[in-house]
């Protein structure tokens, strides 16, 4: 589970706006251009999980302040808002939009991803990334936690197919 709130899933991202993350001006932490190309080749060799005989199963929350953010400019966004179209419709993905008008969120500190494991003894792992470090949570009680901010939000959030018909009208917007 993801729940993104001011960038498109790295698991669903394009090649472009990766690349244009990694470089924007103030945004950016790589200036190396060869550091930028294996960050962006290593992310989309990640995407083919997704496509794999046992795919990942990826149920992800986009808050629509991130499909409306330029990054890369209007021509990137757009191919990158077709892409997220595309794996919205794998069978293995659940995608929402959180719309603006939902106003305020359980997730509203901030993104976290939530790793579920197929053995039915294993804690889900929680990560969440902040400006200084990556964290990792590992107890049952805070992983928990997180998955009722997550559920909370979805209810919050359009339906697949709604979603589908926001992502498309924002695409066409650009």
């Amino acid at each position: 589970m993801v729940a993104q709130l001011s960038l498109v899933p790295g698991l669903f991202q394009t090649a472009e706006y990766a690349r244009s993350l990694a470089i924007s001006e103030g945004a950016g932490v790589w200036e190396d251009p060869d550091e930028i190309e294996r960050l962006v080749e290593i992310r989309m060799r990640r995407q083919e999980r997704l496509h794999e005989e046992r795919p990942l199963q990826v149920y992800a929350i986009v808050w629509e302040a991130a499909l409306r953010q330029l990054v890369g400019g209007p021509d990137t966004m757009r191919a990158q808002l077709e892409h997220l179209l595309e794996v919205a419709k794998l069978p293995n993905v659940r995608l929402q939009v959180l719309p603006f008008h939902a106003g305020g969120h359980p997730c509203i500190p901030g993104a976290f991803t939530i790793i579920s494991f197929a053995e039915a003894a294993a804690v889900d792992v929680v990560h969440a990334d902040t400006i200084a470090s990556t964290v990792w949570v590992e107890s049952e009680a805070e992983s928990t936690a997180y998955s009722a901010f997550f559920e909370r939000t979805a209810r919050l959030s359009l339906a697949q197919h709604d979603s589908a018909l926001l992502i498309d009208a924002i695409r066409q917007e650009m």
